[in-house]
């Protein structure tokens, strides 16, 4: 059972780092997508906008699929969807805009399931481990925005069109994720300690509530970098479009070092003081990037919004588990919805603030939105019951035993 949950482990970082590689080729290359359809700035919130509404309809779906199939097999065949998706909307020329919706329609609905499936199998293999691992999966996501960003620098740099810097990256992660998914490792192949079943049958949309708010709040303010620091950059601070593809980089940089320390943070300060100090620091962040004088400024405030916003996510998961450990497939399922109405809010919100007053201004409100956080940081607390045998401290953040799967 060791060797299959540390194959399980590999393969599920392995598909955060795929995912990452592809959210990071198709927002930072924003600018060029824009410029190669012939999209209008009026109309580009619009394209911004459909992509979560559709994931979020992929993640509710997801919901119910999970009753016939496992999140593993979900995730094994909706994950190629996303790469095939990420190649159409390089495929298109000027005008056909038609080719950028359809492409991004499928990607929209296929990543919804992707990113609730990747969830679920993550929060049970956390379970199985009895240790704090979720955030290591979603840094091998900040790794392969990394590496995503870099090579959207080098296509911007080589002023390469959009389907060849694509191209080789779907034949590479393509027939790897497939191969990795061999080693999937879904709820029903780990055990789960008789005294928890059964202890939660739903998902109480009360309890829920908070941890959906912040998730909200934390999308909203990752929305606000990954889809528009680059035409930040090159519009209000006057860098070159070569530059402007650095601030996300910057960005995953910083969350990946964050999230690579964070399980430390838990364990030695507790959830709620890591998730305080998380919202503190992006609020700095969004302060520095509102009233920066030049690109590196800028580039200053990108890498405090990383070190803060990095927590949240995978905290936010771990508690939902945690609080209805008999129905966490579903819980993770109707709280990653809550991803995609922070990208719905942020960003149209963020780009008709930009239009109708200053985009400068408009750093201000997920600024804001991000300290309500600070309001909500107790529902991050753990119980003393959570792991056992001495694994962690008493105040660490706990994931979910699903009696369904998780």
């Amino acid at each position: 059972m060791t060797d299959v949950l540390r194959r399980g482990r590999a393969s599920l970082a392995f598909s955060f780092f795929a995912q990452g590689v592809t959210f990071a080729l198709l927002v930072t290359r924003i600018p060029a997508i824009q410029d190669r359809y012939g999209v209008s700035d009026a109309l580009l919130p619009v394209f911004l906008a459909a992509v979560p509404i559709l994931a979020g309809v992929g993640s509710v779906t997801t919901e119910q699929l999970v009753k016939r199939a496992r999140p593993g097999r979900l995730l094994r065949w909706s994950q190629p969807v996303v790469l095939l998706a990420l190649l159409g909307v390089g495929a298109g020329g000027h005008g056909q805009v038609v080719v950028l919706a359809a492409a991004l329609g499928v990607f929209g609905l296929a990543v919804g399931a992707l990113d609730a499936s990747m969830n679920m199998l993550g929060v049970s293999l956390q379970r199985s481990y009895k240790r704090s691992i979720m955030l290591g999966f979603h840094a091998a996501y900040s790794l392969g925005g990394i590496v995503g960003a870099s090579l959207a620098w080098a296509g911007a740099h080589w002023q390469l069109a959009l389907w060849v810097s694509y191209l080789p990256v779907v034949v590479v992660l393509l027939p790897a994720v497939l191969v990795a998914s061999r080693w999937y490792v879904d709820g029903d192949a780990v055990q789960v300690q008789e005294g928890e079943r059964g202890r939660s049958n739903g998902v109480v949309f009360t309890l829920l509530l908070p941890l959906c708010l912040v998730m909200t709040v934390a999308y909203i303010g990752d929305s606000t970098v990954s889809n528009w620091s680059a035409k930040y950059l090159k519009d209000v601070l006057g860098s070159s479009e070569q530059l402007a593809t650095v601030p996300y980089n910057v960005y995953m940089v910083t969350t990946l070092v964050g999230r690579a320390v964070g399980d430390f943070g838990v364990r030695r300060f507790g959830a709620v003081a890591v998730v305080r100090l998380g919202a503190l620091v992006a609020a700095g962040g969004f302060a520095v990037v509102a009233s920066a004088s030049g690109a590196w400024v800028g580039m200053l405030g990108f890498t405090l919004l990383g070190l803060g916003l990095c927590v949240l996510v995978p905290q936010a998961f771990a508690a939902a588990g945690r609080l209805f450990r008999g129905a966490s497939d579903a819980a993770i399922a109707r709280l990653n919805v809550f991803n995609y109405v922070g990208f719905l809010v942020g960003s149209p919100l963020v780009g008709a603030l930009g239009d109708a007053w200053s985009y400068r201004g408009a750093m201000l409100v997920p600024m804001v939105l991000v300290l309500v956080t600070l309001v909500y940081a107790g529902s991050f607390a753990a119980q003393p019951d959570r792991y056992g045998g001495g694994h962690e401290r008493p105040r660490t953040a706990d994931v979910g035993r699903g009696s369904n799967g998780l």
